[in-house]
């Protein structure tokens, strides 16, 4: 099972992630760096572990401002070995060479960006995206109708529980179970709510392919060893 670090990026900084309500994020403060500043934060990451991959959402994007594009391009120039998981809404024609063009740039499109008319752009991505499901609550954001069109969804789906981030509630097990149980032919990835290495170890023997975490690192409630330990058998 993989650990997928998150940076959620708002007006160039790192903000802490809590609950969805993206009003209320403040600039992140963490014992792995001395700023906010992207890089720094991702740096102070890799301090960690030699993560492979780091989950980018451009919160500017999904709340219909400018993309902050220049920066997600200047992040992947500066770290070329790392692959970004970008998610910066829907993304519109001229975007779409963005997203397939870079070695080390997967697009994430979140259902909360996508409408009943909209899901066609799906089939144009050749299943070269990862899609997030995001849930507040049992009410899954955007396209309905997305949850009845599994041939719409690539091999890799979030389970995005925006109720769940930064909280103390604990990842949403029973979600994972479901959706592990009607589609066992995805990899499914938790988002949201992941507390410790006892939560990891429980989303892995579950059968998670990867789990994306933020405060949980910057916190130090997950150790170095584990995130190796977690990732030596690969689901």
């Amino acid at each position: 099972m993989e650990i997928i670090p998150v940076i959620d990026i708002m007006g160039g900084l790192v903000v802490h992630a809590k609950e969805g309500r993206r009003e209320q994020y403040r600039p992140l403060q963490s014992a792995l760096c001395s700023t906010a500043e992207p890089e720094a934060v991702i740096r102070g990451l890799l301090a960690v572990h030699p993560f492979k991959r780091i989950y980018v959402a451009d919160l500017d994007a999904l709340m219909g401002k400018a993309p902050q594009t220049n920066l997600a391009i200047d992040l992947t120039r500066r770290f070329p070995d790392i692959e970004f998981w970008m998610d910066r809404g829907l993304p519109s024609d001229g975007d779409i060479p963005f997203f397939q063009t870079g070695s080390n740039v997967r697009a994430v499109i979140g259902s909360e960006s996508l409408s009943e008319k909209s899901l066609a752009l799906l089939t144009r991505l050749e299943r070269d995206f990862i899609l997030s499901l995001d849930f507040l609550g049992d009410r899954l954001l955007g396209a309905a109708s997305l949850l009845d069109s599994p041939e719409l969804w690539p091999e890799r789906v979030i389970l995005m529980s925006l109720a769940h981030v930064g909280s103390t509630a604990g990842p949403d097990f029973h979600r994972l179970a479901s959706f592990n149980l009607k589609h066992p032919d995805r990899r499914f990835i938790v988002a949201g709510g992941v507390r410790n290495g006892h939560d990891l170890r429980r989303l892995k023997t579950m059968g998670a392919a990867g789990v994306l975490v933020a405060s949980a690192l910057h916190s130090g409630a997950v150790n170095p060893r584990l995130i190796e330990d977690l990732g030596k058998t690969v689901i």
